[in-house]
């Protein structure tokens, strides 16, 4: 077939459009107005700032995720009834509905060696192992009554994050920037650093789900090109690539034209997008514009805190640069045995450098405009594990979904303030139970988002974070 007779043959969907008078067109806006897709993401970038429904307390988010469940009875929720129960078991009927997932009901109880003191004018109190964080008590709220469904780590970060268990579904970054694009025009709007062990979740606690692809987390490292393969091979130079690249936008726009895919218009902006992080990224990981002092502050030359000290900073110097949403991850928290050496290493990584965090940001007057979330995707039991008799002196705690302990800080949070109750054992939440769906509310108000509107259109139904849950907890709000 030549080229004349192939132009002779005419698609409807090119009939619609060139002999109709655009009706291809008017159509194809109105089907993805309907699944959501609205006519600002018809537009090349899919990424450019969009308007939240109401004015935001906060712009960017660094969620620093602890994986593994960091054990609140030893870190944010002292009790001492516990000593008077330590070795021994509860009673059934306290340990009747408890979902465990390697202990047994009967289990002794563990009473936490730590010590707790308050802090700031607040008087929150923490444990000895977070001083830093302790520090910073006045600038957070520490939610102590939180329960999720979930009782095992995967499918508690896929409810923490993706408001379900099952897999598959757009996680909490890739919808805050399909609520509100990214202001970096140089970077990912969603970003995701890792420290430590790898999470159990793995990609799927950053994943776009059924939203277009460009809305996935985008994983950096912190040394060397931020991305694999972000550098030219040896003979490419940048003008060739560039040239290289606007063919290939020629040819996808062409293609998007016909088809109006939105993964056409994702792989557009990632081309974009990459091509200009050749040039961003290297600013970004040099920190010799930053004062020793800063350094310091956060440990970054130091051990054991420098990889995650890092991040931080790196998370920092991304929300000054745009980007929407930063992920931290550090695991792992799961101290099943050797509860107090373990806690204490991941503790002395974490501590002084998430504090350096909250007060860099402050200092520099961007905590008001920057929400910060340091949870895990639960807590753990009042009662001991032994997974060996030898080690019955270095026990440690399962997972327990019933109650446990986060905090935040910053845009639109009340600082100093102390959000629940839970009885004096740790076992369940008695006052203002806040659940995984209540946080995800509340995470998107600060940002200016209505949980219940930030929806999407899928296999027949609309979707959203908060699944068909989730209230806004008033008491966490400024």
């Amino acid at each position: 077939m030549d080229r004349e007779q192939f132009l002779r043959i005419q698609s409807r969907r090119k009939f619609f459009r060139e002999c109709a008078g655009g009706i291809g067109t008017v159509a194809l806006a109105q089907l993805l107005a309907g699944e959501g897709r609205a006519a600002d993401t018809g537009e090349q970038n899919p990424l450019a700032p969009r308007k939240p429904h109401f004015a935001p307390k906060a712009k960017n988010i660094i969620f620093m995720f602890m994986e593994g469940g960091p054990s609140q009875i030893d870190l944010f929720d002292p009790k001492p009834e516990l000593r008077k129960w330590h070795g021994k078991p509860l009673p059934a009927e306290m340990t009747k509905d408890l979902r465990l997932a390697f202990t047994k009901p009967n289990a002794a109880v563990l009473a936490s060696p730590r010590t707790f003191q308050p802090y700031g004018q607040s008087g929150i109190e923490f444990s000895d192992y977070i001083p830093h964080i302790g520090s910073c008590a006045d600038d957070l709220c520490l939610v102590r009554s939180m329960f999720t469904d979930a009782f095992n780590h995967h499918p508690g970060q896929l409810l923490l994050f993706g408001g379900s268990i099952q897999v598959g579904r757009p996680t909490m970054g890739a919808w805050v920037l399909y609520g509100l694009g990214s202001e970096s025009q140089n970077l990912p709007g969603f970003v995701v650093l890792s420290s430590g062990v790898g999470t159990s979740g793995g990609s799927s606690n950053w994943s776009s789900g059924f939203l277009p692809s460009t809305y996935q987390g985008v994983v950096l490292r912190s040394a060397g090109d931020p991305v694999l393969y972000l550098s030219n091979p040896a003979g490419i130079t940048r003008e060739m690539q560039r040239a290289g690249l606007d063919t290939l936008k020629d040819l996808n726009e062409e293609h998007y034209a016909q088809t109006g895919d939105m993964e056409i218009a994702a792989r557009i902006s990632s081309y974009e997008l990459a091509f200009r992080m050749q040039m961003a990224g290297p600013e970004l990981l040099d920190f010799s514009k930053e004062s020793p002092e800063t350094l310091a502050m956060y440990g970054v030359n130091e051990d054991p805190t420098r990889q995650f000290a890092t991040n931080c900073l790196l998370a920092r110097r991304m929300v000054e640069r745009g980007v929407r949403f930063v992920m931290l991850n550090h695991a792992s928290w799961d101290d099943h045995t050797d509860l107090n050496r373990k806690l204490k290493k991941n503790c002395d990584i974490a501590d002084k450098p998430t504090a350096a965090l909250i007060k860099d940001l402050k200092q520099r007057g961007m905590l008001k405009d920057t929400l910060v979330v340091w949870a895990g995707e639960f807590g753990r039991t009042p009662m001991v594990e032994i997974r060996n008799p030898r080690d019955a002196d270095n026990g440690g705690r399962d997972h327990h979904p019933l109650a446990y302990s986060l905090f935040l800080a910053g845009g639109g949070i009340k600082g100093g303030t102390v959000v629940g109750k839970t009885d004096e054992l740790c076992m369940n939440v008695t006052e203002d139970k806040v659940h995984v769906h209540d946080l995800q509310a509340t995470i998107l108000h600060c940002l200016g988002l209505e949980h219940t509107r930030l929806t999407f259109h899928h296999m027949g139904r609309d979707f959203r974070l908060t699944d068909v849950a989730g209230s806004v907890v008033n008491k966490m709000l400024a």
